[in-house]
């Protein structure tokens, strides 16, 4: 079921033509999930849209106008996801930006199927072809241009697998298509460092939490896909999706081990303690 859609507060589905995030991708975006009308993590997606602002000069929408455009989107469902696009507005031919944007906000829903949020069913991955350009200006925000992550996606259409994992241009593990990347060795977590390219997840930084909160040692460092060869479990991340485990990776290896996975998805299950 698709809930209602708003462009600016109104309920309707188009944009300018001129519009800069049409026309360039000049624009940021949150994808939440939301259970029962209550969205998780809205404060953490709200910081990362503000820190993308702030670097991008966007002028940032007021949160509690976010606030009400997902209440008033959500109406009428259960558990769903909320999106929600943030560009600069509708400007002059040419690259670049006007001095006064008028920021276009999109919000809109949909019914989440059950297997969105089915953490156990184990996943199947594979290397891409596909790499993320370096570029620390634009490096952890969830900007509007992912090229990168379609075509790396076209790649899995008849794959049979669930997922891709993507290497920096340098080689450097960095992320799946949809998802953040964690390793487990000997007990301790290993998340690569999102200092170039890639995007700083917000399930990322809810696991990194819940790890310090159950004493288990985490790194934040760059990481080579022969590491993968060498991890005990792997598993991904994703705000909507939440831990997915993965049990193998083609080509690289299979995994068995989730006494550290198992941990954190009972730890951040809803209704946990």
């Amino acid at each position: 079921m698709i809930g209602r859609r708003l462009v600016n507060g109104v309920e309707g589905t188009g944009i300018a033509a001129d519009d800069r995030g049409l026309a360039y991708g000049d624009g940021l975006f949150e994808t939440m999930v939301a259970v029962e009308g209550g969205l998780r993590h809205f404060d953490l997606h709200m910081a990362r849209l503000a820190d993308g602002c702030r670097r991008l000069e966007i002028p940032q929408p007021s949160i509690e106008v976010v606030a009400d455009d997902c209440r008033r989107v959500l109406e009428g469902l259960g558990s769903a996801t909320v999106k929600l696009i943030v560009t600069r507005g509708v400007g002059p031919r040419g690259y670049a930006p006007p001095d006064e944007p008028t920021v276009t906000r999109i919000v809109m829903a949909a019914s989440a199927h059950s297997h969105e949020f089915d953490t156990s069913r184990p996943m199947v991955v594979q290397l891409c072809r596909t790499r993320l350009a370096l570029s620390e200006q634009l490096a952890g925000m969830k900007h509007l241009n992912r090229l990168e992550q379609v075509m790396a996606s076209a790649e899995l259409r008849h794959s049979g697998m669930d997922e891709g994992l993507m290497l920096a241009m340098d080689g450097r593990l960095v992320c799946a298509t949809a998802c953040n990347l964690f390793l487990v060795r000997s007990g301790r977590l290993l998340t690569p460092m999102i200092r170039d390219c890639g995007v700083a997840g917000v399930m990322r930084q809810v696991v990194l939490r819940a790890a310090d909160t159950l004493g288990i040692p985490a790194t934040i460092t760059d990481l080579e896909p022969d590491a993968l060869s060498g991890a005990d479990e792997v598993f991904l991340t994703n705000a909507v999706r939440g831990i997915r485990p993965v049990v193998g990776v083609s080509g690289i290896g299979q995994y068995v081990g989730n006494e550290v996975t198992r941990r954190l998805i009972e730890h951040l299950a809803p209704g946990s303690a």
